[in-house]
């Protein structure tokens, strides 16, 4: 496990986190907003420093408990991870629009 660390830990682009102050997003407690993050808005550089920060397994144990991914990152997930669509926690979880 990991010690806790602001976000300038990684060194990921502030623009990534426009709607936050990334002083206070910790790379541990908010890990899966940053992982979202950079996966649906990051570029392959962003990728390789999460990849090498939180491993493959635990992104992937992240990455499948997410409620929302657009079609092209989950498509590209489930490649990546060699698991189908239907179990990816964005397949079945529904947000209502009222």
């Amino acid at each position: 496990m990991h010690d806790n660390h602001p976000i300038a830990f990684l060194n990921l682009p502030k623009h990534l986190f426009w709607d936050v102050n990334p002083s206070t997003l910790d790379v541990e407690a908010h890990r899966r907003y940053i992982i979202h993050r950079v996966i649906t808005r990051g570029n392959e550089k962003n990728w390789v420093v999460i990849r090498d920060y939180y491993g493959m397994d635990r992104l992937k144990e992240e990455i499948l408990m997410m409620r929302d991914l657009d079609p092209k990152t989950h498509t590209f997930f489930s490649t990546i991870f060699d698991i189908p669509k239907s179990e990816f926690r964005c397949s079945t979880y529904r947000q209502s629009i009222y």
